[in-house]
């Protein structure tokens, strides 16, 4: 049960107890973040190099044991029966750990908190009354700003108690959110553990509904990679994609609080268009092609259209002596290249060697005895590079995509079979350009240019991707991510039901083939943990519209939270509401279509409420957030004021879309939802 503090001695109190084994831990972490800042690395490294490196090292494991003052050092307790891995006779001693963000030991090296990412801390997350996994006590620890305030105590492997909801776990969940997003260390259920301590090896799609957790599950799934295998990943590489910069600024925060600070974060349109500036756009018929898979056969085409046969054999002198290499031998090799199916620029490269080698075969039949020098030159020969120029050129990505979308003719070539006319038509541009440089591109056409290069130049591949809000990504979206961890793993993360793009996901075993990831498991996550009853029940009335057959979340909160339909006269009710959801603690949201955003902002502004941008950080006089509806995806606070759920779904091109960004929109929410409408509400709301 939960136990407020009281001023008695300590030895008679295990509340007094905790908190001196919490400042223990304190000044443990101080005592190693001091060990490390006294290193003196000048007499150990060879060379500059190195030292930067190292000073580098260094500097990222200062950061790493930061402790975080309004953040707990550790935030449960594990009393095991016995030692784990030690004999379980009768009579054994067992051992207690504390479970904690990161590991802390003393001056001796013993631990005085655990990680939460060590094999003897899972038992905190998964043992339960009807596998106590040899926990006698399992206690959690209740906080304000970074103090213990309360602890309650679960005794697992004890008979005679009853299992209990935990009133700290669901404290811990609905304490209001003020600023970015933070970690769910003390709260990870069961079947999200499962997820996140999954193998490297494999990749694993969660399906998850609003309020489910996914994003936290995918982040902590990357720290406890990192933890589990550091070694590999820090040769490899990790990165985390989510959908704008908004996003990734909500949750930039959790892997740092974790400890964890080489993980990269990129939007899809970061990694598609380096060194390209996307100034265009395209409508929905065009993007949609664009982001077909079809896509993908047509741009094969046309790189190794580019290749031609040898018609004429090449004549290499040296000295006094020339050696002939007739063009059928040069045929056979350069067929021999396109069957093997290697990339156009490794196979460019190797095209001169494989000509070089047969002048070397002549040279030996003639009593000669060249070495690899001799063959290296001869490849750098001028008639061999003439040759190679000549039977496969070099190709430029972008001046490919370019002729692809201006040159009606060069895209019937390679389109042919794939694309009917009309599909053709779509997606070439109505006006000529000039150069790669003067081209409106847009983000459908980076990612085109992407494809292209990865035919020309193998991608650099990641050893884990972390691929957040999924269901709106694009056949060829997929592609780019899956090239970007093609020997590596995947953690793909999303809700079909929240897909707001006219190329949305349709099933997650299609998005996982477009991935390169046939094999990766799909789980689902319908405990809803964040969105209250009250409101996800009432969202829910448009899951038959937007995605049949997907299991609705159940929320497993006791409060229902707060829910109110209003009928509007117009800004003003909206600024009231805004008002009275702001006399709450937390953070509160103002979503409404985008096209009403400017009136909001201007009644605000008349009234003298303050506000943010979405992914601009909230603070103690300023925790109102006016959101566009096509940026709350991903977002949450605390109440939130939703705007005409009709101008929202009137807002996208289709019904369906706009029924799944409303879906978004009313899901925001983690402890209140306020919905203000003047024109009727969308029908498929009515219960």
């Amino acid at each position: 049960m939960s136990r407020p503090s009281t001023p008695v001695p300590a030895a008679d109190d295990p509340l007094a107890r905790e908190r001196s084994h919490l400042a223990g831990s304190r000044a443990a972490l101080r005592a190693m973040r001091e060990d490390v800042e006294s290193l003196d690395i000048k007499d150990v490294t060879a060379n500059w190099v190195n030292a930067e490196v190292l000073a580098r090292q260094i500097d990222d494991r200062i950061k790493a044991l930061a402790d975080l003052s309004d953040t707990p050092l550790f935030f449960g307790r594990l009393d095991y029966l016995h030692s784990p891995g030690a004999d379980r006779a009768e009579g054994a001693e067992g051992e207690r750990f504390y479970i904690g963000r990161r590991h802390v030991h003393d001056h001796d090296g013993d631990p005085m908190v655990i990680d939460w990412r060590a094999p003897v801390s899972q038992p905190f997350y998964r043992a339960s009354k009807k596998d106590p996994m040899d926990v006698a006590l399992r206690r959690r620890f209740g906080y304000t700003r970074g103090d213990i305030t309360a602890y309650e105590d679960e005794h697992l492997s004890d008979p005679a108690e009853a299992a209990a909801t935990s009133k700290l776990l669901q404290q811990e969940i609905e304490r209001p959110r003020v600023g970015p997003m933070r970690d769910i260390v003390a709260t990870i259920q069961p079947e999200q553990d499962e997820i996140v301590r999954s193998g490297l090896g494999g990749t694993v799609c969660v399906q998850g509904g609003p309020g489910t957790g996914k994003t936290a599950v995918g982040l902590h799934r990357v720290a406890y990679l990192l933890y589990a295998h550091r070694e590999r990943l820090a040769r490899t590489g990790t990165l985390v994609i989510g959908p704008n910069r908004s996003f990734l600024h909500y949750i930039e925060q959790v892997l740092p609080a974790l400890g964890e600070l080489t993980v990269k974060q990129a939007t899809v349109d970061d990694l598609v268009a380096a060194g390209l500036e996307v100034r265009g756009s395209d409508d929905a018929p065009a993007a949609v092609l664009k982001g077909d898979a079809r896509m993908a056969e047509v741009l094969r085409r046309a790189v190794y259209s580019h290749v031609t046969m040898p018609t004429e054999p090449v004549m290499v002198v040296r000295g006094s002596r020339r050696w002939r290499v007739p063009a059928y031998e040069i045929e056979e090799t350069v067929r021999e290249l396109l069957d093997r199916g290697i990339r156009y620029g490794a196979a460019r490269e190797a095209l001169p060697q494989r000509i070089a080698h047969a002048v070397l075969v002549q040279m030996e039949r003639s009593g000669e005895a060249p070495d690899d020098r001799v063959q290296d030159a001869v490849a750098r020969n001028p008639a061999v590079k003439a040759a190679v120029k000549a039977i496969w050129p070099p190709v430029d990505p972008a001046k490919l995509v370019l002729r692809l979308l201006t040159d009606a003719d060069f895209l019937a070539e390679h389109a042919d079979g794939i694309l009917d006319e009309e599909e053709q038509k779509t997606i070439r541009w109505a006006k000529p350009v000039r150069s790669v440089k003067s081209a409106r591109w847009s983000s459908a056409d980076a990612v085109l240019i992407d494809e292209a290069t990865d035919l020309v130049e193998r991608t650099h591949s990641l050893g884990h991707v972390v691929l957040d809000e999924a269901q709106d990504l694009s056949p060829m979206q997929y592609r780019a991510v899956g090239r970007r961890c093609s020997t590596g793993s995947a953690t793909v993360l999303g809700d079909l039901a929240q897909g707001t793009t006219p190329w949305a996901t349709r099933s997650w075993d299609e998005a996982l083939a477009h991935l390169g990831k046939s094999d990766g498991v799909v789980e689902e996550l319908t405990a809803g943990f964040r969105v209250p009853t009250d409101v996800i029940t009432y969202a829910s009335r448009l899951l038959p519209h937007i995605a049949p057959g997907l299991t609705p979340v159940a929320s497993v909160r006791e409060n229902p939270g707060f829910f109110d339909l209003r009928e509007s006269s117009g800004t003003a009710d909206v600024v009231t509401a805004c008002e009275e959801l702001l006399r709450n603690e937390g953070s509160t949201g103002l979503i409404a279509a985008d096209a009403r955003v400017p009136a909001l902002a201007r009644a605000l502004t008349a009234a003298g409420i303050p506000y943010l941008a979405p992914g601009e950080e909230t603070t103690a006089e300023t925790r109102l957030t006016l959101v566009p509806a096509s940026l709350a995806k991903g977002l949450e606070y605390d109440y939130v004021v939703l705007d005409e759920p009709q101008a929202v779904v009137d807002g996208e091109p289709d019904e369906r879309t706009g029924l799944r960004r409303l879906y978004v929109a009313l899901t925001r929410a983690v402890s209140g939802l306020i919905v203000t409408h003047t024109a009727p509400l969308p029908a498929q709301l009515a219960g």
